[in-house]
Formats: structure tokens, sequence, C-alpha cells
């Protein structure tokens, strides 16, 4: 049987924590999609827009060897997202683990059979960071 896999992020100042999360999820099945967040819904989730474009984001991220497809993510609606692409595994760092928010999500998904595989987080780097960096030496949000 196929195993599809999903995982999203923004992917902004693309960094080896992403790569690690994508590297690992696509050990654990067959086909991986990637959901990258569209600039809109970072912006209304994060209440700011991400450094790289989200046209320039999806094209590295889909160029990725280990990435068979990436689709952007317009909403927070994991059910959703499976309703569209009826993935069987959902990859996510394990700082969520734990959280009011995943635990529903992952007995929501046991109910019909996905089940969630959370990574270690990569505390070695963070765009978080990153991005308060480049603010500093831009003054500003980047280049756009």
């Amino acid at each position: 049987m196929k195993v599809i896999g999903y995982t999203t992020g923004v992917f902004d100042l693309f960094h080896i924590g992403h790569l690690n999360i994508l590297k690992r999820a696509k050990q654990e099945c067959d086909e991986l999609i990637v959901g990258v967040t569209t600039d809109e819904l970072c912006e209304s989730h994060k209440g700011r827009r991400p450094f790289i474009s989200f046209e320039e984001r999806l094209e590295i991220v889909e160029s990725l060897k280990m990435v068979d497809r990436a689709v952007p993510q317009k909403s927070m609606d994991k059910h959703a997202a499976w309703e569209e692409l009826g993935f069987d595994k959902m990859f996510v760092g394990d700082d969520w683990k734990g959280t009011d928010a995943w635990n529903k999500i992952e007995a929501d998904f046991a109910q019909i059979g996905v089940s969630i595989v959370y990574f270690p987080y990569t505390k070695t780097t963070s765009s978080s960071i990153r991005r308060k960096a480049l603010t500093k030496i831009t003054g500003g949000e980047g280049s756009r």
C-alpha cells in the first residue's frame, strides 16, 4: 500500500531545520506532499509577511528531491487539507506535541486512520532568529 505523507511550513529563509523535517518525512512515506504557506495566510496567522515571496518559496520546496509535490497552504485547517489531498501521515515538529490544538488534531485524525508523526525540532537554527537579524540589518521587512 502506498503511504502518502504531508507536512506544511512557511519555509521562509530556508535552513537546515526545514531540510531535516523534509528528509525525515520522506523516509516515512512513499509520496511526500508539502504545503507551503501563502503570504496571505502567514500574514493573517503571524502578523507579518515572509521575507521570501510565496512563489519563490514554493519553487524552492518543489525543487527538492525528497518532495514529490508542493501545494499552496491557504488555510490552517488540517482536516480540509486531508479531504483535498488524502494523506495517511502528517509530519510535524515536536515543538507542537502536547499542545491543546495538536492533541485535538491527533484525536480527530486517529478516527480516520491518519497518524501524526512528530520530529525533533532543530534547535541550532530558526527562521525567527534569522528574521530578527535581517530586520535589524535592513531596517524593515526585507527587499519586498
